[in-house]
C-alpha cells in the first residue's frame, strides 16, 4: 500500500496558467533519479489491480505520453495485454487519432489509428494508463473520438498511480461507466496553494551545443520494439530483456554507481535495463529527459533544484529538459531517437558534464 506522502511532491509549472502545479511522483523515475526497482514495484501494484479486474476480458492498454509510458509498458509486461502508447512524435506510414491535453504545455496527443483499427473488433475494453488523473478530461476526449468513430461496443477504464479527481469529475466517470483504478487518492484542489509558496530560486542551465569533452562511446544495438505502435506486453518485455543482455555484455563491470537515462517517451527500456543491472549489483538510479518545463527551487521540500535546458534528441528544434543531475561513475543513455544531431547530443552531454559526469555510453536502440 502506498500513501500520498510516499508518492507526492508538488512542483510549479512554468508559464502555465491552466494549471499552476505539477505532481512530481517520488518513485516514478521521470523527473528525478530513483532506484528503478522501486518504480517498477509501484507500477506492478497498479498492474495487479488491472489483472484482477479484467482477467476474463480482452483488453488494450494505452499508456499516455510522455510521463506514463513506462507505467503503461510495465502494466502491459505484467498482464501480457496488447499495448500501445500515445505519442507526439511522427511515425512513417501512420494515420492518427488526434486529441488534446488541455492543461499541458504540449497539448497535442496522437494515437495510431491503423493499430486501433486492427484490434477494435477483438477487444472488450480499453484501459488508459496514466501517472495521474485529475479532471479526466484528456481521457474523455479520446473516448469520445473512439465512440464516435467505431461501432464496436467497447468498455473503458483508467488505471493511474494517483487519483486527484474531485466529486464532479468522478461523477461524470461514474455516469459513463468508466472505472478508475488507482494507488493513492489526493485532494489536488490544495496543490496550487502549495506550489505558490515556493520561491523560484533554483539553478537554471542552458546547455550549449559545443562539442563536449566528455568520454562518450556510442553503441548501436538491434531488436528495437516501438511501443508507439501496437505490440503486447510479453513481446515488449522480452525485447527489453534482450536489450539488457546486450548492454550487460558491453559494460563488463565498468563501474559501481550508474545512471540509466531514458529519453522523453522512451522510459521503460531504460528503467527495465536499470532494474536488471541493479539486480546484478550495480548501484543504479534512473530518470529521463522530458518536455515538461518545471520551475526549480532550493526551498526545503521542493523536489527539483537544477534544470538543464536541452535540444531534443528527436528534433533539435524542440526544447527538452533534464533535472537534478547527480554524479556517477558512468551514465548509460538509452534512446530510440533515429536522427539525433550532434548539436542535440552535445547539449545533453554538456549537461551531464556540468553535473560532474565524465563517462557516457550512448545506447542507440534500433530495428
Amino acid at each position: 500500500m502506498y500513501t500520498e506522502k510516499d508518492l507526492v511532491t508538488v512542483a510549479k509549472r512554468e508559464n502555465n496558467t491552466k494549471r499552476k502545479y505539477l505532481v512530481v511522483n517520488k518513485l516514478q523515475g521521470k523527473h528525478f533519479p530513483v532506484d528503478p526497482r522501486k518504480s517498477l514495484a509501484m507500477f506492478n501494484e497498479l498492474a495487479q489491480q488491472v489483472k484482477q479486474a479484467y482477467a476474463e476480458e480482452k483488453i488494450l492498454l494505452v499508456g499516455f505520453a510522455e510521463t506514463a509510458t513506462a507505467i503503461g509498458s510495465a502494466v502491459a509486461a505484467e498482464t501480457g495485454a496488447r499495448y500501445i502508447q500515445t505519442t507526439r512524435e511522427n511515425i512513417t506510414g501512420a494515420e492518427y487519432l488526434f486529441f488534446s491535453e488541455q492543461h499541458s504545455h504540449a497539448t497535442e496527443q496522437k494515437l495510431v489509428k491503423n493499430d486501433v483499427d486492427a484490434v477494435i473488433n477483438d477487444i472488450d475494453r480499453i484501459v488508459f494508463v496514466e501517472d495521474e488523473v485529475t479532471t479526466g478530461n484528456t481521457i474523455l476526449n479520446i473516448i469520445n473520438i473512439i465512440e464516435k468513430l467505431y461501432t464496436a461496443k467497447i468498455k473503458f477504464s483508467v488505471a493511474a498511480l494517483i487519483n486527484g479527481m474531485d466529486e464532479d469529475s468522478a461523477r461524470v466517470y461514474t455516469e459513463r461507466g468508466i472505472t478508475v483504478h488507482y494507488l493513492v487518492k489526493t485532494r489536488n484542489s490544495e496543490y496550487d496553494e502549495v506550489a505558490d509558496k515556493y520561491e523560484i530560486n533554483g539553478t537554471y542551465v542552458n546547455a550549449d551545443t559545443n562539442k563536449s569533452d566528455i568520454n562518450a562511446e556510442t553503441i548501436t544495438l538491434a531488436g528495437h520494439v516501438n511501443a508507439r505502435r501496437l505490440t503486447d506486453g510479453n513481446t515488449y518485455k522480452q525485447a527489453c530483456e534482450n536489450l539488457y543482455q546486450q548492454i550487460k555484455d558491453k559494460l563488463d563491470n565498468c563501474c559501481s554507481n550508474l545512471l540509466v537515462l531514458g529519453t522523453e517517451e522512451t522510459m521503460y527500456p531504460a528503467m527495465y535495463v536499470g532494474a536488471r543491472l541493479a539486480d546484478d549489483g550495480y548501484n543504479v538510479k534512473n530518470h529521463a529527459t522530458t518536455r515538461s518545463p518545471i520551475a526549480v527551487s532550493n526551498d526545503e521540500g521542493y523536489p527539483l533544484h537544477t534544470r538543464y535546458t536541452l535540444k531534443s534528441l528527436y528534433d533539435e528544434e524542440r526544447t527538452t529538459f533534464i533535472y537534478n543531475i547527480e554524479k556517477y561513475d558512468a551514465v548509460l543513455l538509452v534512446t530510440d531517437a533515429e536522427n539525433m544531431t550532434d548539436n542535440a547530443l552535445n547539449t545533453l552531454l554538456n549537461a551531464l558534464s556540468a553535473g560532474g559526469n565524465s563517462r557516457v555510453y550512448i545506447i542507440r536502440w534500433t530495428n
